[in-house]
């Protein structure tokens, strides 16, 4: 059993300044939105929810669009009551294209699973491994081949993959007794540390990458690796990072910095699993999680009330342009499209699509007379 009451790795100076910049950032925006009202706080979480879905599964090697999982989110959310994905699959599948249904499985899959982190973050303190297995089992709920093995830990080998490139980075832990007590010292270490350390960020840090490490189920690792440091933030007894953390997309900034990610994973790790986790030098994640926690935290709560704002002052037939939009995310629409969807005067569709082009809720891709237009999220 190892460290149950204490960090593996050294806080040094440099990290205590960085974490402290964090801490500050953090409080700065909370401060923020405690002054906008509900309205505007509900449409930034839903955007930064919405990011979060596509890009952890386009980390992943999904292929959904933000736009796309936008348009699946609200399918599976008609008038406040959440549908079946079994119900809809078929019509979403025919929609977004039958060869990508795998995406179309994680993204929903991972929505339902980041559904309950958000909801019932705090419930899960103190956290259990059925608990985690009950988030993997949300995880892969909608991928038929995985239902023998959903919530069950891996029976065989498996490595953490770069997977653009098919390239090995960490070999992770035998399955086995060796991966049972892995998780088992894991959750008991969290369950000790979370509320004594000074830092939920370094604490998210370690459980996160020791969790990539041992890499406990043969599939979906990754996302709930992720979906389990956003859990960690909320269960934090740091009031400003858990008011910031949903309405920010982290994963987005990781997406971004993919490449990075999985050189961090393999610096850490020097590519093999260690069952005493201070073989590990788990400082060079914190430093890259701080790193993407600061990009989001300076870019995301603004970016997001500028959107949501803006999506507040849209005139009626603003609106109606953007929907035509939103409820055709496979396609790229010229005019004649919109008109016909739309049903709005030539004269208005065209400055009304000028209009959302300025406003950036709108692209133009090509020129006239093929100029098609693509909705931006």
């Amino acid at each position: 059993m190892y460290y149950k009451d204490m960090l593996s790795y050294e806080i040094t100076d440099k990290l205590t300044i960085k974490l402290k910049e964090i801490s500050d950032i953090a409080a700065k925006w909370a401060a923020v939105l405690g002054s906008f009202p509900p309205s505007i706080k509900e449409i930034m979480r839903r955007y930064a929810r919405i990011s979060n879905i596509g890009s952890t599964t386009r980390i992943e090697n999904a292929v959904l669009t933000d736009v796309e999982v936008d348009w699946l989110d609200r399918t599976l959310s008609q008038d406040g009551r959440t549908t079946s994905f079994e119900q809809n699959k078929n019509y979403i599948a025919n929609k977004l294209s039958k060869e990508r249904e795998r995406s179309i499985e994680e993204v929903a899959g991972c929505r339902a699973m980041l559904e309950i982190i958000s909801n019932q973050a705090e419930d899960l303190f103190p956290l259990t491994e059925t608990a985690i297995r009950g988030l993997h089992k949300e995880l892969l709920r909608f991928y038929p081949p995985a239902e023998h093995y959903c919530g069950q830990y891996k029976t065989s080998p498996n490595n953490v993959v770069e997977k653009i490139l098919q390239r090995d980075v960490l070999k992770t832990s035998d399955p086995g007794p060796i991966t049972e007590a892995a998780m088992n010292d894991l959750v008991a270490w969290y369950n000790a540390d979370l509320r004594t350390s000074p830092w939920v960020i370094a604490v998210a840090a370690e459980f996160t990458f020791r969790f990539l490490a041992i890499h406990p189920f043969p599939d979906g690792n990754g996302r709930l690796g992720r979906g389990l440091f956003a859990m960690i933030l909320l269960q934090s007894h740091d009031t400003n990072l858990k008011a910031v953390t949903p309405y920010i997309a982290l994963d987005r900034h990781t997406e971004k910095n993919k490449e990075e990610y999985y050189w961090v994973l393999r610096k850490c790790s020097d590519g093999k699993f260690s069952q005493d986790p201070k073989q590990y030098k788990i400082e060079y994640f914190l430093e890259f999680i701080l790193k993407m926690l600061k990009e989001a935290m300076n870019h995301d709560v603004n970016f997001y009330q500028e959107r949501a704002v803006a999506h507040n002052t849209l005139t009626e037939s603003m609106r109606k342009i953007l929907e035509t939009f939103k409820d055709h995310p496979e396609k790229k629409l010229a005019l004649k499209d919109v008109l016909e969807y739309a049903q709005l005067p030539r004269s208005t569709t065209i400055r009304i699509l000028n209009d959302l082009v300025t406003q950036n809720f709108l692209q133009k891709i090509g020129k006239r007379p093929a100029v098609k237009y693509q909705l931006v999220f």
